[in-house]
Formats: C-alpha cells, structure tokens, sequence
C-alpha cells in the first residue's frame, strides 16, 4: 500500500501479518473501551437504562468535543473529544438512573463511575494504538 505515496527508492513493505495483528488490536482497543464504560456503570450497581445511556451520551459527547475542541494547538479536538465524551458518559449514567428511579446521590455516584470507566476505556485503546504504531514502524525493518 505505501507504494503509491513513496518513490520506489524509499518503499516500505508491510506484511499481511503485520495487518491483520494490527486490525486485532484495533479491535481488542474497542472491546477494552466498551467492557470498561459499561463496567464502570455496572460496578456500582448500575441499571442497564444508565449503562446504555452512558454509551449514547459518550459517542455524542466525544463528537461535540471533535467540533468544540480546547484552545491547544494540534490536540485540541483531541482532548477535548476524550473529555467530552467522558462528560457525555457522566450525564447518560446519572439520566439513565434518574430514569430508573434512583436517587440523585446514587445516581452521581454512578455517573463518576460511567466517567472513569469510559476514561480508562480510552486509555486502554490508547495503548492498543501505541502498539499498532510500534508494530509497523517495526515492520518496516524487518
């Protein structure tokens, strides 16, 4: 594939392993982030109205971080896309167990752990990602 944006001097080969290595972190990245969202909800007793909910609120948090951003260059909509989605997470988790009748105390305490959860989630994907890279810059030399 990096044949068609490199001179042929400067090819670089990446092996079919390589590749599919890479799409099951990638993959292994979202379960993490998803198994850690939901079980930062469920740990605390969470409902299943709070754990979806705090999923929705994550996936549209992080997409109106992309476009809010924070004023630092180049990482802007980075951070703030993994801040705001964390945010969504918390506000899903503490609706979703308003709606199950909780109390507000209980329901908080349960979207802090929506918020960690998702946190940690993205975290571990980070990880899987830092290996992907690490795997192909590797697969270049050999």
């Amino acid at each position: 594939m990096t044949a068609y944006f490199t001179p042929e001097a400067t090819y670089f080969d990446v092996s079919s392993m390589t590749v599919l290595l890479a799409l099951g972190l990638a993959t292994l990245g979202e379960v993490f982030e998803f198994i850690a969202g939901a079980a930062g909800v469920n740990q605390l007793g969470g409902s299943r109205k709070g754990s979806a909910l705090a999923l929705a609120g994550s996936v549209v948090g992080t997409i109106v971080g992309i476009f809010v951003g924070v004023p630092v260059p180049i990482v802007g909509s980075l951070i703030a896309a993994v801040l705001f989605g964390g945010l969504g997470a918390f506000v899903g988790a503490v609706a979703g167990e308003r709606w199950d009748g909780k109390e507000w105390e209980l329901a908080i305490k349960i979207g802090w752990g929506a918020l960690f959860g998702k946190l940690l989630g993205t975290l571990l994907k980070s990880i899987c990602g830092t290996i992907i890279l690490v795997l192909i810059l590797v697969s270049f030399w050999y």
